[in-house]
């Protein structure tokens, strides 16, 4: 049997055009000569569709858009959306696969394992499969599973998080080939993890893998594709590009199929996923034009060259705000960056409006020393400023702060983290550089005094970032330990051997900070774990680790 992997880029909620391109690439495969075409999870709603599962009107149209898919698809499809469970109790909804042939519903096979970690929450959503069952097609017999149904093997895992082990079963069943439909959120070094687990698979069952993963950007998360078959030896048969829309065949009886080329190093693919994120988050949301807030700074420099390799230099506008205590060489910087893009530049001097604020709060403020509230209302001009613009042009905000600033509350609400999508917020400091040197492999975009100069906010005389943070390097390895290993800070100093009470200090800047965490904009996530509805912690708490 020859299978296509087909891998597109839904959007949620928009039937009609899912639809229409999973006929698309169905006609490819065809054309190609497949004689069964796999599309990704929920892919005909788009994924994650969250609480729109709760609404009877959204089930509906998965329904109808399903039964019309059949009547149309030129071969068979294995084809994943969100059906109504009709168990008399129990959720609303199955997370389900549908192979439609011959106008219809052949099979159908609802998902098992619902996982409810990081950011899934299926549970909340999806009444689990009792079990699973093979279906007979061609000289195969398909054991079709929906992502988290293959996350179990025993064989692969130290621990299990289920009882049932769906993959086992459908092999008892006679299962000639597993297929599963995916939609795994790309993370740093998850791919290696995944590819690894599904090698472990194939071999421990001497059957080949089918695994169709999704593409593209769904507000937070980016899923990266990268679909592969492997042939009963754990090989590598065929495998789809990462990051883009593809159709790869893979033959079961010859064991081989079409190969794409794939990144090479964690740090292409991070710069991919963020790219990838920023474009979808833009346009899923209806906007063309973005704004970007240029300080100089290495942080809303590669801000600004994922925008532009995102969106087009044509739909990307810096803003320079330089206040009283800008240096010339942070606004020749930023110049600099907007015409080595290509993009429009605008320059919008702060140091009158910080004045004028300064006078309407003169008394106030009388008896009160200044300190960092003098600071963050230069922020927070700038911040207004571009909303400003945002309002006027209907241009999407791109804020610039990372994941180390953000973790220890070093932004100001209202000022740097005004936006509507935080580009990088969920990419440490010292991978921002990495970014910066990988964004001029080719050619000097990013200016190297951009690169070379000591990161400030410039809100004071003569201000450098390390007045306040601990070193980046130490910092980030901290909060990589604390945030995404959940690992104490007595571990964590014994570990690297920091002082105890460094640790302890930036533990609880992260923990003091949520309450600004929880009002900025929505970001791209790409580590294991990211600061977000993927981590819900209370604001409200006295817990001290």
């Amino acid at each position: 049997m020859k299978i296509a992997l087909c891998q597109f880029d839904p959007t949620v909620g928009d039937f009609a055009g899912n639809s229409a391109r999973i006929l698309d690439m169905a006609a490819e495969a065809k054309s190609r000569g497949a004689d069964l075409a796999v599309f990704s999870e929920l892919c005909l709603c788009g994924y994650l569709p969250q609480d729109l599962l709760e609404r009877p009107a959204f089930l509906e149209r998965n329904r109808a858009a399903i039964a019309s898919l059949a009547q149309k698809t030129p071969l068979p499809i294995l084809v994943g959306y969100a059906a109504r469970a009709h168990a008399p109790t129990g959720k609303a909804a199955w997370n389900a696969a549908a192979l439609l042939a011959e106008g219809r519903v052949a099979f159908e096979q609802h998902k098992m394992l619902l996982p409810t970690y990081d950011v899934f929450d299926e549970s909340r959503y999806f009444q689990p499969a009792p079990s699973q069952q093979v279906f007979a097609l061609g000289s195969e017999q398909l054991g079709i599973t929906i992502c988290e149904d293959i996350w179990n093997d025993k064989n692969f895992w130290a621990k299990q998080l289920y009882q049932a082990d769906p993959v086992v079963d459908l092999v008892a069943q006679g299962a000639s080939v597993i297929i599963n439909i995916s939609a795994s959120p790309y993370t740093i070094e998850k791919r290696a993890v995944r590819f690894e687990m599904l090698h472990a698979l194939a071999r421990s069952h001497k059957r080949p893998v089918v695994y169709v993963n999704q593409v593209g950007g769904d507000d937070t998360l980016v899923f990266d594709g990268s679909s592969i078959a492997l042939a009963a030896d754990g090989c590598i048969a065929a495998q789809a590009r990462a990051f883009e829309e593809d159709v790869v065949i893979f033959d079961t009886v010859a064991g081989k199929g079409d190969v794409r080329p794939q990144p090479a190093g964690e740090i292409s693919l991070a710069l991919q996923a963020l790219v990838t994120g920023t474009r979808d988050y833009v346009r899923k949301c209806g906007f063309q034009k973005t704004l970007v807030g240029l300080s100089g700074g290495v942080d809303s420099s590669v801000v600004a060259c994922i925008a532009v390799a995102a969106l087009g230099k044509e739909n990307v506008t810096g803003i320079s705000m330089p206040g009283p205590y800008s240096s010339e060489g942070s606004l020749r910087d930023a110049r600099q960056l907007a015409s080595n893009l290509g993009i429009e530049f605008l320059i919008l001097p702060i140091a009158n409006l910080f004045t004028a604020y300064r006078k309407v709060l003169a008394d106030a403020f009388s008896e009160c020393p200044e300190d960092a509230t003098e600071e963050n209302l230069q922020a927070r001009i700038r911040g207004n400023l571009l909303m400003a613009l945002s309002n006027k042009f209907g241009a999407l905000v791109l804020s610039t702060g990372n994941k180390s600033e953000i973790g220890v509350g070093y932004c100001t609400l209202y000022g740097d983290m005004a936006g509507g999508l935080a580009v990088i917020s969920d990419v440490p400091k010292t991978m921002v550089y990495e970014l910066a040197s990988l964004i001029n492999r080719e050619r000097e975009l990013v200016p190297r005094s951009t690169i070379e100069k000591p990161p400030s906010a410039e809100l004071r005389p003569n201000q450098t970032d390390q007045d306040t943070l601990p070193p980046y390097d130490l910092l980030d390895r901290v909060l990589k330990a604390y945030v995404e290993e959940v690992r104490t800070p007595e571990e964590i100093a014994s570990h690297f051997g920091f002082p105890l009470d460094l640790v302890r200090d930036i533990a609880l800047k992260v923990d003091h900070s949520e309450y600004k965490r929880k009002q900025a904009a929505p970001g791209i996530k790409i580590t294991s774990r990211a600061f977000g509805f993927g981590r819900p912690f209370p604001i409200a708490q006295k817990f001290v680790p």
